[in-house]
């Protein structure tokens, strides 16, 4: 039985990365509110 979890670097980065937040309003306020609470990363 293989494991649920298969990291791919490129499909994490497309789905949750800095661009992709980028695109949208509603990303821009993630981004938005992880910056407010000071997050060391904001994005992948």
């Amino acid at each position: 039985m293989s494991k649920t979890y298969q990291p791919k670097k490129k499909k994490r980065a497309n789905t949750h990365g800095f661009l992709r937040r980028q695109k949208t309003k509603t990303g821009k306020q993630v981004m938005q509110r992880r910056r407010r609470k000071g997050r060391a990363k904001i994005t992948v």
